[in-house]
Formats: C-alpha cells, structure tokens, sequence
C-alpha cells in the first residue's frame, strides 16, 4: 500500500469470534468513512490475531468489499527454528498487511516466548511472505527520538514497509516525529481513549506518556483528538488508527466525521 491514499483503520481487540462479528456490524452501520480494521494479538484470549482478521474478513460490509484486516504479530512468540506458524492463515484469509511488535515482556513467565525480536522477524517476513506488506512499530516514548530513529532504521532495513505509532495524545508532537521519520514512508498515527485518573497513570506508568496541559480523560476530548489526528494524517497523505479501549466503538467514533 503507497502513503498517498489515506486510510482510516479502527483497532478491534479479538475477545472472542462473537465480539469481533458484533463490533464489525457496529463499525458497517455507523462509520462508512472506517476502511480498515487493525488487531492487537492479545494472549489472554484464545483467538489469535490473524485468525480474528480472518473473522473481519468474513464479516458483511455494506460495500460488498472484505475490510482489509492487518494482524499486529508478536516477535516474541514466533519460533526461529520453524516456518512462520501464520503464514497458511494469512494466505487463506486474503490478508496482505502485518504489523510486527516485539511482544510485551510482562507475559514472558506464563508464556513461552523466543530470544526473537521484531527486526528478525520482519526479515523472515520478508524472506518468506514476499507478497505481504510489513509494517513495524514506533514509540515516541520509550527512548530518546535518536535511538528510537536507529532502531526503526534497523526494522526498514530488514524490509518493512512503513510504520504504526504507539497511540499520541498531542498533534503537536505527532508534527515533530512527522518532521523526523523518513519522507514518503507510510505512517498509521494512533489515537486512542483514556477516560480514567486509573488509565492515566497506567499510561504514564508502563508507557511512560507526558499528557498535553489541555488533555481531559473524557470521551468528548478524545472524540475531539480523533478529529485532529484524521485531519494531520490526511494533510500529509497518512493514514490514522483509532484504539477503542473500554468505550465501544461507536461511543467513541460516532459523530467524528
């Protein structure tokens, strides 16, 4: 996919093949202007990523055309010494976009995970999966814009084709990186809800997050940033995903365009 049609995907969390047909049917009847669904791979949940893109794919659109579903892929969990364990599925689902994360470190005592991290395996993508679009991920927060500009030139280098940023909360630091990241690369900007004192300090915490002086924990200051982070993307021929986190989706996103 090129950087110059701009694209609005909606991040679905994969609880179960019901919710996932259940939020499907809200994004069709209440945001025509959604084109694309994103899946985080989430392990305290049975359903893996690619398998529910695959419920996405199946889902009835108004349009008559499948959404173009992109599985987030965890590093950690990807065997060095076997094929990649997705590939059939993606295949056989029609999906041609990934997203490669490093996998979240805090689940490696319950799960087994592999010395793996995501430029290996956006190479293997690359190797194997030829045909399929890789895209690696960008924190704004967790070093130094110097380092974390080194490690994305590592995943570009492997074969990835652009980048998903972890969600912003500030257009004016979304124009910063913007004026940093490599010209014409593909960027989703994220944008998602925090609606509590309790989520606040989980993303200061664990995302080690500066909230903007004007940022308010309420559905309408999100909505209004959703709004905001749409428009920043468009103007610069990007894309944008939007992450409902305990809001529903159409709370969230009715009335935003």
């Amino acid at each position: 996919m090129n950087g110059h049609t701009s694209r609005i995907s909606v991040e679905l969390v994969p609880r179960s093949a019901e919710s996932v047909a259940a939020e499907m049917a809200e994004v069709d009847a209440h945001l025509p202007w959604v084109d694309t669904i994103n899946v985080p791979d989430l392990l305290k949940f049975d359903l893996r990523s690619w398998d529910a893109c695959g419920l996405v794919r199946q889902a009835p659109r108004a349009t008559g055309t499948p959404y173009p579903a992109i599985p987030h892929i965890r590093a950690a969990d990807v065997d060095p010494d076997a094929p990649l364990a997705m590939g059939e599925e993606l295949d056989q689902h029609g999906i041609t976009e990934v997203l490669v994360v490093s996998g979240d470190d805090a689940d490696y005592f319950t799960h087994h995970t592999y010395p793996v991290d995501a430029v290996d395996v956006i190479r293997r993508f690359r190797a194997e999966l030829p045909h399929i679009t890789v895209y690696a991920g960008l924190d704004p927060y967790r070093q130094g814009i110097a380092q974390e500009l080194r490690y994305l030139e590592r995943k570009l280098s492997a074969g990835a084709a652009g980048i998903f940023t972890q969600p912003f909360f500030d257009t004016s630091l979304m124009a910063a990186w913007a004026r940093v990241l490599p010209e014409g690369m593909p960027v989703w900007w994220g944008a998602t809800t925090v609606t509590s004192q309790g989520a606040i300090g989980y993303w200061r915490r664990r995302n080690l997050v500066a909230f903007p002086t004007d940022f308010a924990p309420t559905l309408e200051w999100q909505r209004d940033f959703a709004r905001r982070a749409i428009e920043f993307a468009r103007e610069r021929e990007q894309h944008v995903y939007l992450m409902p986190v305990r809001a529903s989706v159409a709370d969230y996103l009715s009335g935003v365009l």
